[in-house]
């Protein structure tokens, strides 16, 4: 007897809900991949300005606007300066940038990072 079913592969609705799938996966990272870039930047920008102005005598504006202008250098525009948290506390000072930053996928659908390890110390230990 001979068998009449024999494998085929995959279906037409099985190959479109896996082209689905993977597109809308491509699309989350061409969405998102701008923002993981910006938040890379914002904490090169953190980390250069608390090495640069380690030393206690440095005001808290003057740390302001060199995050400004290394900001508007690095086109970093889902953070503004004045956003950054900049504070002494128990004779050190620390550079507070963490920020969260929400992204519209499709239609509703949002994503919405959080950027939390940007609480940065301006070590006076240093030079």
């Amino acid at each position: 007897m001979k068998l009449l079913h024999r494998q085929t592969g995959m279906s037409l609705p099985g190959l479109l809900s896996i082209a689905v799938m993977v597109g809308f996966f491509i699309l989350c990272l061409i969405k998102l991949g701008p923002q993981y870039m910006e938040y890379l930047s914002v904490k090169k920008v953190v980390t250069t300005v608390a090495t640069e102005k380690a030393s206690e005598d440095v005001a808290i504006r003057d740390i302001r606007r060199r995050i400004a202008d290394l900001f508007n250098t690095n086109q970093i525009r889902g953070l503004k300066s004045k956003e950054v948290k900049i504070y002494r506390k128990n004779g050190r000072m620390y550079i507070d940038a963490n920020y969260e930053s929400r992204v519209n996928i499709v239609g509703s659908v949002d994503a919405v990072w959080r950027f939390e390890d940007l609480k940065i110390l301006v070590d006076h230990s240093g030079s």
